[in-house]
């Protein structure tokens, strides 16, 4: 496994500036300045044509001119030059560039068409580009400044990525004032080739890095994008800003969903999948980091607060509840000690107030009872300067009270000089000090979300039962007919098909467009009945009144027709034929009126979205919104966070609601989204839920002609690759089925791993393994489609166990390589299991684009070098190591 393909941007042995100068107020000038303040060791080269020497260098006229190889060029001329420059590097044989330079992309026709130039001949030699239009790139710890920053760059272990050079330099001037140190610094720009996603799968593994911070304004590739977040995320906390929140980037005005759901809180659902924590500001950004930093482990978010002053106690209770978090009720028996411990007028409640005059013992004990009360997750310490209290006493105190807690200490020293050197203690402590009571809240809020997100991206579900088939086929050949006619909006009818096609219940819907026709629809289907207005021209039928409820009579039906239809072509004069449908009156004394939609993001693709419903969905405003692919856990955390959740509880007179039919629908439209990528929009208002299910009532579909090349790349998320799924039959007559592993499987896996021999556990993991632990199993069944791929083989026989054998492989850091593992089952080898996951794991690689397939085999392994050599892989020895050898197949012949 060779080193990272992006390593040479942050390790590089060579560098060159073009462009570099010895005007103080150029570009130029501080790249080289900077290379030279950060001591930069290996070979520095400025390029200008103008100059025999720089800052007391030599300086060169062109990259063709210096005498050395160069792993990387900093690009620091006017846009126009820079295709020139691009060119001499791939004739030079460098493959990684950062382009300073501004004027591409972000200026209009003509810099878009010089970008793509620069692109056209970057692709022709290979070359990888950051930039255009950027800040640059810092290595602190290999003593590499590529930015135009002002001043040295703190070595530490936070990463930071910026979409904008401006902010890059805020946060970098803020952290310095904090002494605040940086791993790794990448400044985007125009981010042309090379985006976050790459970057932070670099990062993701990068030893230096223990923590994320970025700055995002907008994304290119979110497929891209979110496997980069999840990986990193899985390793290390990763926070983020974005910018632009209020834009509703996915709005459509024909839809319900449409006029809820924006650009921003399909953002938040995204980042919440990949496990990434949210701020909305730098301070937040780096108190996020101090608490996350921390390691920090909260299971929930019940907040405690020991104070001396009782307006900061209420100022933090007040800001808790405006940003979700809970406050820890006091346990009795923690109320009791606090009572034997403290002055009789204490506040007997959280916050734990014990009074302007507390001395250190005091605040000493109080955190000791609330360290050992658990209904606490984490306490937040504050000190008001007091005349009785000394601030560094206080401070030493709770830095020793904290030492051996597992639970967050959280601290805010409110003031100035009195309470400064209490404060410097907190910053070498375990103790994370904020400036004000509020933000250190924000900042037990970001852990919660932090923990939560983790869950969200960690958790293995429950093995849940299939869900009944759709028929993909049927559903699609009914949007393709309506395409066929020109039309985009689906009718009523045509949109309960389509749920109908994928289990979801719908009333009978029956299309008239004459008073008889509705007359005999309504003695077909058994009054009382419905009649709705059926046209694509109004979305929203109550708001023309096209709803009639309850009605009883071929009478009532026949006149509700005419009304109907002389009002609507009063109103609308060009309308010539007026078509409405005849619904059975769905009736249910338990029933609760929800909403489910999907909307298009232009980002992330299809977004779901989960409420109350009925007329007055736009103004409930009740709802929360995910990313598909969903499973039984999601849709779950989906549901509780809507006010809807605890609508479905029994209360009162109704009983409780089908909280798993409810489920499954949701699931259901997970499905139909993910495999029917013309629908556009989709609306189920209401969806009625009672005690014995669900019923969609009304529905409205939007499509679209699908261009897409390959299957789900309408999706941020790579759904389950059922395509991938084979059926064999073995040597001894059984059938089983070649699957890629889904969570679901993680307790089959487990059960795997246990009954395999301990030589055959050996040979697999290379080291003595009893059990695997959650976090193996975890990572073994949660992978990213994209990035690794995982086959078990697996069979209903009851002669043979239920996992016979499972193959994996993972892209290796240079992004064109892949490493596998394989193991059969004890009892089951010898049947040509490991040739069949062996052959299916280098046709899906290859597939993928990969060049070469390699693992590392021990040499006392006969049976797996026997199988790779039939396979047609070579084997080479692995210098200095006399028990492993590496085993590579060329998958471009």
């Amino acid at each position: 496994m060779g080193p990272h393909y992006l390593n040479r941007f942050f390790t590089p042995k060579s560098v060159a500036i073009v462009g570099a100068s010895e005007r103080e107020e150029s570009v130029g000038y501080r790249l080289l300045l900077n290379m030279q303040e950060a001591g930069f060791k290996g070979g520095l080269y400025p390029v200008n044509h103008k100059r025999e020497t720089l800052l007391g260098l030599k300086a060169y006229p062109d990259l063709n001119a210096v005498p050395e190889d160069l792993d990387l060029v900093v690009i620091a001329t006017p846009a126009p030059s820079v295709p020139s420059v691009v060119r001499q590097c791939g004739e030079k044989g460098v493959t990684s560039v950062i382009i300073i330079s501004a004027g591409f992309g972000e200026l209009g026709a003509e810099g878009k068409r010089l970008q793509q130039e620069v692109l056209d001949i970057a692709r022709r030699y290979n070359i990888r580009i950051i930039g255009p239009n950027c800040l640059g790139v810092a290595r602190p710890s290999a003593q590499f400044n590529a930015t135009f920053g002002d001043g040295t760059i703190k070595d530490g272990n936070l990463a930071l990525l910026s979409q904008s050079g401006a902010v890059c330099t805020a946060i970098l001037d803020w952290a310095k004032s904090q002494d605040i140190g940086f791993s790794t610094v990448v400044s985007m720009g125009g981010a042309a080739d090379i985006d976050f996603g790459e970057v932070l799968d670099y990062l993701a593994t990068d030893g230096k890095t223990t923590g994320i911070l970025m700055y995002v304004e907008g994304i290119r590739d979110a497929r891209r994008f979110l496997s980069g977040l999840k990986a990193a995320a899985r390793l290390k906390p990763v926070i983020l800003i974005k910018s632009g929140r209020h834009e509703a980037g996915c709005k459509a005005a024909m839809s319900h969903t449409g006029a809820m759901v924006g650009g921003d809180n399909v953002f938040d659902a995204a980042i919440a999948r990949a496990g990434v924590v949210r701020a909305y500001s730098i301070n937040e950004l780096f108190s996020a980091a101090r608490v996350l930093a921390n390691n920090y482990v909260v299971k929930k978010d019940r907040l405690a607060i020991i104070t001396n002053a009782g307006g900061p106690g209420v100022m933090s209770t007040d800001r808790a509840e405006d940003v979700g978090i809970q406050m820890a009720e006091l346990s009795p028996a923690s109320i009791t000690a606090l009572d034997e411990v403290l002055p009789v007028h204490w506040s007997h409640a959280n916050p734990v107030d014990i009074l302007g005059d507390a001395t250190s013992e005091r605040y000493q004990k109080a955190l000791e009872i609330c360290l050992k009360d658990k209904n606490i997750d984490g306490i937040l310490v504050i000190l008001t300067p007091q005349a009785m209290t000394d601030p560094t006493q206080v401070a030493e105190c709770i830095i020793e009270g904290a030492k051996t807690s597992k639970k967050p200490v959280l601290a805010s020293w409110t003031g100035g000089a009195r309470v400064q050197e209490g404060r410097n203690l907190f910053d070498n402590s375990k103790v994370a000090h904020f400036s004000t009571p509020e933000v250190a809240v924000d900042a037990f809020g970001f852990l919660a979300s932090y923990t939560q997100n983790q869950i969200l991206l960690k958790q293995i579900p429950s093995p849940t039962d299939e869900l009944a088939t759709p028929d993909v086929t049927g559903a699609r050949l009914i949007i393709e007919r309506v395409l066929s006619e020109g039309r985009q909006v689906l009718t009523t009818q045509e949109s309960k098909a389509i749920l109908a096609a994928f289990h979801i219940p719908v009333t009978q819907t029956i299309k008239v467009s004459s008073a008889k026709d509705a007359m005999i629809a309504a003695e077909t289907l058994r009054f009382p009945v419905v009649l709705k207005v059926n046209m694509a021209e109004f979305s929203h039928k109550s708001d023309i009144g096209g709803v009639r409820l309850n009605i009883n009579s071929v009478q009532d039906i026949s006149r509700n027709f005419l009304e109907m239809e002389t009002a609507i072509k009063q109103k609308y004069p060009e309308i010539t034929e007026v078509g409405m449908t005849v619904e059975p009156m769905f009736t249910s004394p338990s029933g609760r009126e929800l909403m489910i939609g999907v909307v298009r993001d232009p980002v992330f693709g299809p977004a779901i979205s989960f409420g109350l419903g009925g007329t007055m969905v736009e103004i409930l405003q009740d709802n929360a919104v995910a990313l598909p692919p969903l499973n039984a856990y999601m849709v779950e955390q989906m549901i509780a966070k809507t006010k809807a959740a605890k609508y479905l509880d029994a209360f009162r007179h109704l009983p409780p609601a089908n909280k798993k039919a409810l489920v499954d629908a949701l699931l259901n439209i997970s499905t139909m989204v993910s495999e029917l990528p013309e629908i556009l929009e989709l609306d189920i208002n209401p969806l009625i839920v009672d005690e014995h299910g669900v019923m969609a009532v009304d529905a409205r579909i939007k499509a679209e002609t699908s261009h897409q090349l390959s299957p789900y790349s309408h999706m941020a998320i790579h759904p389950y690759p059922h395509e991938l799924i084979q059926h064999h039959l073995l040597t001894n007559g059984v059938n089983i089925t070649i699957r890629p592993i889904r969570p679901e499987d993680a307790g089959m896996e487990k059960d795997f791993v246990h009954r395999l021999s301990e030589r055959t556990k050996y040979f697999r993991f290379m080291q003595s393994l009893q059990e695997l632990t959650p976090e193996m199993v975890v990572r073994f069944t949660q992978i990213d489609y994209d990035r690794e791929m995982a086959f078990v083989a697996v069979t209903d026989d009851k002669s043979m166990p239920n996992e016979l054998g499972v193959g994996r492989y993972m892209v290796n850091p240079d992004g064109h390589s892949v490493e596998f593992a394989l193991v059969v089952a004890d009892d089951c080898q010898h049947l040509g299991i490991g040739t069949k996951l062996m052959k299916t794991l280098l046709q899906t690689a290859k597939a993928k684009g990969m060049s070469f397939f390699e693992g590392e085999v021990l040499a006392v392994n006969k049976p797996m070098l026997s199988l790779v050599t039939k396979l047609g892989f070579s084997i080479e020895s692995i210098a200095d190591d006399q028990e492993v050898v590496r085993v590579i197949k060329d998958l471009r012949k």
